[in-house]
């Protein structure tokens, strides 16, 4: 999650901060490099890192297991397509640090409509992420019911670029576009509220895809800036289901915490594309940071 609070309204159309940014950051984060057969390397850099230390983000870092373990599952089978993820579960042992990793794979079971595959990702000889990747195929038909929150298309004109922040930034604030609502963010003008924060994301240079759909359910800043406790969550459990492929165009976002106790944040975020459809319901537990 991001940890920078302060943040500027500025035009959604363009922001400025995102020219030094170049090709496809999401694509690219996902490269991998198979030494050999279920065993892949990959490169995790700075554009993706929550803070000045080089901690990586923790939706980036679903998405790349979710990545190994489709490829995985595709050398498995002797396909030259990858499956839709259905669902990704993630336990995080460790922060990952800019830098190399390892990502160890092993199919659990090939199915006929749903297949799963066991992902170990490492840094420095340690085990850092613990995933399960259930894989299919994402339907095409609409949904039957849905009950989602009504949230424009694309974001209002007084939205907040996460990219404007004045002072340092974290590296993430410029891998993709992000835009808040200033209508549920409050802390930015001080305010103290409800844990609940709503904005809009897409990658830069391409389209929204279900593995991004897998960053969009852990984009947002944590919803307990709202509260007066801004700074570092990091993610310990994160489940993701992706419920459709998403259409080109603006995600919406809403993230919503449930129990906020102690030293635990739980956040359940809503992932909706341009057509209004749910494409990522995701859920998190995560370490709070601490009451100012």
């Amino acid at each position: 999650m991001p940890s920078s609070p302060a943040l500027n309204a500025v035009s959604t159309d363009a922001p400025a901060d995102t020219a030094e940014v170049i090709g496809a950051p999401f694509s690219s984060a996902l490269a991998l490099t198979a030494p050999r057969p279920g065993c892949y390397r990959a490169e995790l850099s700075n554009v993706w890192s929550v803070n000045q230390h080089g901690k990586q983000h923790g939706g980036l870092m679903l998405a790349l297991v979710g990545k190994a373990g489709l490829t995985a599952l595709a050398e498995h089978t002797g396909s030259d397509q990858l499956l839709d993820p259905l669902a990704v579960s993630a336990s995080y042992l460790r922060a990952p640090d800019t830098g190399p990793v390892w990502i160890d794979t092993e199919v659990v079971k090939v199915g006929r409509t749903a297949s799963v595959v066991a992902v170990t990702l490492r840094q420095h000889d340690q085990p850092v992420i613990t995933a399960t990747v259930t894989a299919g195929r994402l339907p095409d038909a609409p949904m039957e019911w849905s009950r989602l929150p009504e949230m424009a298309a694309q974001p209002p004109g007084d939205g907040i670029f996460t990219s404007s922040v004045a002072g340092p930034l974290p590296p993430l604030a410029t891998a993709c576009d992000v835009v808040l609502d200033p209508r549920t963010a409050g802390y930015l003008r001080g305010e103290r509220g409800d844990p609940v924060l709503r904005g809009w994301v897409r990658p830069i240079g391409e389209q929204p895809d279900p593995l991004f759909a897998l960053l969009a359910g852990d984009i947002l800043p944590p919803v307990l800036f709202n509260m007066g406790r801004p700074g570092w969550a990091p993610t310990v459990q994160l489940t993701a289901l992706v419920r459709a492929r998403p259409a080109p165009g603006w995600l919406r976002l809403e993230s919503v915490a449930d129990s906020i106790g102690g030293a635990w944040l739980d956040e359940d975020m809503t992932v909706i594309d341009s057509t209004g459809r749910l494409v990522c319901q995701a859920r998190q537990l995560a370490l709070a940071p601490l009451r100012t």
